[in-house]
């Protein structure tokens, strides 16, 4: 060889030569919910590395409840996952009532299992219809999507929001439930109930969605204990772990005859769907479950009165809850002051998405997608 030059051995046994390729996806692509960039090291078309680098909507929001007293930290707290606002403000409130010896209502207790549960079903219909959508079909999207519009509007009825309902309250719920409100609620979960099977049908019926999802991104159940991976996705992979029923928080522990943990064992693309699909379905059950058991209630309290500067004693607690997407957790440290002198939150899509790291080597670009559809994360969990 000459002086300077180097030699690079790209390729054999083809007769062409090939080298590695450097891809970025994103951080604007359309196949994510929010902004997350990949970096792929290609082989062809095959998938030798991927590095999932997040941080483009980071907001700093622990640092910002630091600085919020207990009942704005609600308004933050419900915007990191913003399809499970409801659930990400449970953790919030369970803490802090935990920390000041709280009992809350009877009556809000199992209001807020019902809406919990109702949150769930919204964020399970809205990733049934995209997924889909992701790899080319296009006509799920609108049966779930106007099968949350049903549970929107009794959702938006009793709290006023669409997105970030705003709704709990440390000691309880922000009001009562409006006259006849839990009838309209059974009404719209028995009609998303009745019209499930076609958005079931339309999707299990359909030979391409089960060649794209079938045997494609299969998760290890000992890569879900590695990363802390949860929810759904952990479940798919036969780990067999729910909050609800294993450390039972709200009303859960009185449900155990309707809720129903929902497993899988292949942990690919495909049972991670079917999971999210069971999981609405059983939603729904415990959320008319709750409904029954409110319209039985007597009248009486849905909160309890604070004073008008609300301090939570020195000390520290962990409160954790089964979010839609996993596990979300709440760290807080006081000092006795108005603002928590540490929240730290543990998010569902954060630790999920860590493992695309070891998910996506050896598969192909076009499986890129589906496996990357199949985690069900939102960007905002995250970044945080």
């Amino acid at each position: 060889m000459e002086q300077g030059l180097v030699e690079r051995t790209a390729g054999i046994g083809t007769g062409l030569a090939t080298e590695d390729m450097v891809l970025n996806i994103g951080p604007q692509h359309p196949a994510t919910h929010g902004v997350l960039r990949l970096r792929l090291v290609l082989d062809g078309e095959k998938i030798v590395r991927a590095e999932p680098i997040v941080g483009y909507m980071h907001r700093g929001a622990e640092k910002l409840f630091e600085v919020r007293d207990y009942r704005q930290i609600i308004m933050l707290a419900n915007r990191h996952d913003w399809l499970s606002a409801f659930a990400n403000e449970l953790g919030v409130v369970i803490a802090a009532e935990r920390m000041l010896g709280m009992e809350v209502p009877v009556r809000a207790v199992w209001a807020r299992t019902m809406l919990a549960e109702l949150n769930r079903a919204l964020n399970h219909l809205m990733f049934l219809g995209s997924y889909p959508l992701e790899l080319g079909a296009i006509t799920p999207i609108f049966y779930t999507f106007r099968e949350r519009e049903e549970l929107q509007k009794v959702m938006e009825e009793i709290s006023g929001g669409r997105m970030h309902f705003m709704f709990n309250r440390v000691g309880g719920l922000k009001e009562d439930l409006p006259a006849g409100w839990l009838d309209r609620a059974r009404a719209a979960i028995d009609a998303v109930r009745g019209r499930m099977s076609q958005v079931e049908r339309l999707i299990h019926g359909n030979e391409i969605f089960h060649a794209r999802t079938r045997g494609v991104g299969v998760l290890k159940p000992e890569l879900v204990g590695t990363y802390g991976l949860s929810g759904p996705i952990a479940r798919a992979s036969g780990v067999d772990f729910d909050l609800r029923r294993d450390d039972p928080y709200l009303a859960y522990g009185e449900l155990g005859d309707v809720l129903k943990v929902v497993t899988r064992k292949n942990g690919d693309c495909f049972d991670r769907f079917e999971c999210l699909l069971e999981q609405t379905y059983n939603a729904l059950d415990l959320a008319e479950a709750c409904a029954d058991r409110l319209a039985k209630l007597p009248q009486g309290p849905i909160n309890l009165r604070l004073p008008k500067v609300l301090k939570v004693p020195e000390g520290e607690t962990y409160a954790w809850t089964e979010n839609p997407l996993g596990i979300n957790g709440y760290y807080l440290v006081s000092r006795g002051d108005k603002t928590p002198w540490r929240l730290k939150l543990r998010s569902a899509s954060f630790n999920n998405i860590q493992v695309l790291e070891e998910l996506l080597p050896g598969y192909l670009v076009a499986d890129m997608v589906a496996i990357l559809g199949s985690m069900f994360f939102v960007v905002g969990d995250i970044d945080k």
